[in-house]
């Protein structure tokens, strides 16, 4: 089956008409939907009304699924499905209510951060509610030659106990202990080079204080988010959105009125070993 793609920004995003996530497609169908994936690093499908198992089958056809390392963000039913709302769970405010609200690449704390994710929004507020994208790739391109230079060279670390919203959980960040990953990834499938590094759980440098990393970092986030490097998806109901976490960050804009519900379904697919626990590098710099 041929699939129309039409572009949605500048800096990266693409719309996928004429396709029924909910039914079967055929090997070149889905070779297709990868290669614009690569290609455009965010994919919008629209009307997608599938139900969690469709979900879950149609995200298997691009990799493994990963079961979320956080267990509290488990889907109770489907292991798979880590849903990211802001409705009442058990009489309680959910977890996932203020998740996402600064710019990351998912997953960017563990030793296997995710190849990609798939978010399907099944109930949205009155207005507002969006989704930022940025490309890394366009981060990374756009640096001078002397800091592509210095950054090609260096790791941070990443830890989930930078991340307010699970300070909280200690059980949690004794699962997930801190990690060590270069700051340039070289994307496995295109070869391209791309920023890694995320304003939610990224420390410091590896090798510097948090002082001497303070300038370097906080430089590198605001140019990694430039406007002509963005897209603003304005969701709809039904919008199965899949991105590239190798090559992109995001955040939930929480543009909304929260006594509105804003509930989304996701799943992530597994990615490759890379980096190493902080506690096992060197001094300076750890392998990618």
């Amino acid at each position: 089956m041929a699939i129309q793609v039409n572009r949605l920004a500048f800096g990266l995003g693409a719309e996928v008409s004429g396709l029924d996530l909910s039914r079967h497609h055929d090997h070149g169908t889905n070779a297709a939907i990868r290669q614009a994936w690569l290609q455009h690093q965010v994919l919008v499908f629209p009307g997608q009304d599938i139900t969690l198992e469709q979900h879950i089958a149609f995200s298997r056809r691009f990799g493994e699924l990963e079961v979320h390392p956080e267990k509290h963000y488990r889907h109770a039913q489907y292991p798979e499905i880590f849903e990211v709302t802001n409705r009442m769970v058990d009489g309680k405010k959910s977890l996932t209510a203020e998740v996402g609200l600064r710019w990351h690449s998912d997953g960017a704390f563990t030793l296997r951060p995710p190849t990609g994710s798939l978010l399907h929004c099944v109930q949205l507020p009155s207005v507002g509610g969006d989704t930022w994208f940025t490309n890394m790739y366009m981060a990374y391109d756009t640096l001078s030659p002397t800091l592509r230079g210095v950054v090609e060279g260096l790791h941070v670390v990443n830890d989930l106990a930078s991340y307010t919203v699970v300070k909280q959980l200690d059980e949690h960040l004794h699962e997930n202990p801190a990690v060590v990953q270069p700051l340039v990834r070289t994307h496995p499938e295109t070869g391209r080079k791309a920023l890694y590094l995320s304003e939610t759980v990224t420390r410091q440098i590896h090798g510097m204080t948090r002082e001497e990393s303070m300038g370097l970092l906080q430089y590198l986030f605001q140019h990694c988010v430039r406007p002509q490097f963005t897209y603003r998806h304005r969701w709809r109901k039904h919008d199965l959105v899949m991105w590239d976490n190798r090559c992109t960050m995001h955040l939930a804009a929480g543009d909304y009125d929260r006594r509105e519900v804003r509930q989304m379904y996701r799943t992530t697919l597994m990615g490759d070993a890379i980096g190493v626990l902080e506690a096992q590098a060197g001094p300076a710099t750890a392998s990618a």
